[in-house]
């Protein structure tokens, strides 16, 4: 394995890494919509953006460092910030019925 393999697989793993902190924060928020508290609910903001300001102090931190690209980076964050859209929309309606 030479310095390029080295690089190529640090690259994998630190993308791989912020992926799975994004996929704890969907979790998490879905816990949060399904058995604690509504979606307006200043506890839930607070946690949403607690985490996801630390997500996106991570992903920042990635990309100076160069083992994110970022583009990469922005589009976890754009498809994270979509996910949790669509959690709430599915939550607000649920609750709605």
């Amino acid at each position: 394995m030479d310095v390029t393999d080295d690089a190529m697989n640090y690259r994998e793993k630190a993308y791989a890494l912020l992926k799975s902190d994004a996929d704890k924060i969907v979790k998490l928020i879905q816990v949060q919509m399904d058995n604690l508290t509504m979606p307006q609910c200043p506890l839930y903001e607070e946690v949403l953006d607690t985490q996801m300001f630390g997500l996106s102090r991570e992903i920042d931190f990635a990309i100076r460092l160069g083992l994110v690209d970022e583009k990469d980076g922005k589009a976890l964050l754009d498809t994270l910030e979509r996910e949790l859209s669509t959690l709430h929309e599915a939550s607000t309606k649920k609750r709605v019925r």
